[in-house]
């Protein structure tokens, strides 16, 4: 990484700031399995101090080269400057177990392959530190694996998204957010970006056109700006560029019109989470904790990356528990109610669930996803059992299953950023679950 200039260091730096569905290149050789890159085998970080080649630092980027990647996840906090999700001081909201023992064996068939594989053999083939499974509320599988614990957080990455779209369907719901307004009657800071004529629904289902790439091969790729000014390190001598996320975004220009084509670019969630602030008076992280995660009875805290003005990363920033992400997709499921109340309205829950313009999708290029839609950024299946999903890059996810009763919550840390690397071994094994416990509930 020496090799390259001041600001991409930088930039690279905190690459993890600016996650979305673009992918990192493969690795130029076949990459160490799950169990060869287990972080608690390699002992990443272990003693006072450790040993130098095993220690992971932020300001090199070497906390998200891989392997390293695989201890950093589960230790943002550790490495880079973070603001908190509190739960509050209430007693946490109990989940019942009734734990299966017919998931493991489950067999699919992932796609574009002829030969099955099992739920367990799937968990390594994605590089699993930690997956749960709801039924009706209750916990019938969780595992962990390498440094994650159940006590502890792990980077939701881009899951942070659909976070922050939930809570702009709800504003919508309540009210406080038109839809069908522009940006900039909002925010009249982005009134000369790209974002300032666009409708907050065009920013919702990331339906914008905007000069931005997300390619991370290529040095003069937008996301590399981005990077670089949402980066909480001291900037160099020579640095010029905006020196927050929200000074980045007003600088992002138009590419194409609006409400063309679906396109999925960080900087929407940004700009959601500006709209957010400005409309609550309360930064993202203070109002997901006043309105979901107490609520909720979370059992830990979460926490938000943020750059150098203590803005929370709202297109990525995220760590939570692995039950807690759980809490929050049945909360879903039960359309907004959980806990003994109305957290979210049951009209956003019915909005996300409704899904966005197929053709609009379409545009996007997801060839593993046909049929699908975006809406208030999640993912939606429009399978047969209107499933809905959270995707985050390095194998992150929520899935609600609506008819079969469930929610499945995976943190990973794949050698690969892209999701397609691993949708074919997830989506038909999540849908292959569905039906499972569809047909044989317990």
């Amino acid at each position: 990484m020496n090799n390259f200039p001041s600001m991409k260091r930088l930039a690279l730096a905190a690459a993890c700031l600016a996650l979305a569905a673009g992918a990192h290149a493969a690795e130029a050789t076949a990459p160490l399995s799950a169990a060869a890159s287990d972080p608690a085998t390699l002992q990443w970080m272990v003693g006072a101090p450790p040993p130098a080649d095993k220690i992971i630092r932020f300001d090199d980027g070497s906390y998200f080269t891989f392997p390293q990647l695989r201890w950093s996840v589960s230790h943002f906090r550790q490495l880079m400057p973070t603001v908190e999700v509190a739960r509050g001081l209430g007693a946490p909201q109990p989940l019942q177990r009734a734990l299966r023992k017919d998931i493991d064996s489950l067999r699919f068939t992932p796609l574009g392959s002829k030969d099955s594989m099992t739920w367990e053999q799937s968990l390594g083939a994605n590089y699993t530190d930690g997956i749960v499974v709801l039924h009706r509320g209750r916990i019938v599988y969780e595992r962990y694996f390498g440094v994650l614990k159940d006590s502890g957080q792990h980077g939701a990455m881009s899951v942070t998204k659909s976070v922050m779209g939930t809570l702009g369907a709800a504003l919508v719901a309540e009210g406080k957010l038109d839809p069908n307004k522009k940006v900039a009657e909002y925010v009249p800071e982005l009134a000369k970006s790209a974002f300032g004529d666009a409708t907050v629904r065009q920013v919702l289902d990331m339906t914008t056109g905007l000069k931005f790439s997300e390619e991370y091969a290529d040095p003069k790729a937008e996301v590399w700006q981005h990077a670089a000014a949402g980066n909480p390190l001291p900037k160099p001598k020579d640095y010029t560029g905006p020196r927050s996320y929200f000074e980045y975004l007003q600088t992002v220009q138009h590419q194409g019109r609006h409400g063309e084509a679906f396109g999925y670019r960080t900087v929407n969630a940004d700009v959601l989470g500006w709209l957010i602030a400005r409309v609550t008076g309360q930064n993202v992280n203070e109002y997901l904790s006043e309105h979901v995660w107490r609520k909720l009875g979370a059992e830990q805290d979460a926490y938000m990356s943020d750059d150098s003005t203590g803005t929370p990363f709202a297109g990525g920033g995220l760590s939570a528990g692995l039950r807690d992400l759980a809490r929050f997709g049945e909360m879903l499921r039960n359309d907004g109610r959980y806990n003994g109340q109305q957290i979210i309205p049951k009209a956003a829950v019915a909005d996300i669930r409704r899904g966005g313009d197929k053709q609009l999708f379409a545009k996007g290029g997801y060839d593993l996803l046909k049929g699908w839609s975006y809406r208030d950024m999640w993912w939606v299946t429009h399978n047969d059992h209107c499933a809905y999903m959270a995707r985050g890059v390095y194998g992150q996810r929520i899935y609600v299953d609506p008819k079969a009763e469930m929610v499945i919550v995976r943190f990973a840390s794949t050698p690969t950023a892209a999701n397609a690397a691993n949708d074919p071994t997830t989506t038909p094994a999540f849908e292959a679950l569905g039906k499972l416990l569809l047909a044989k509930p317990k």
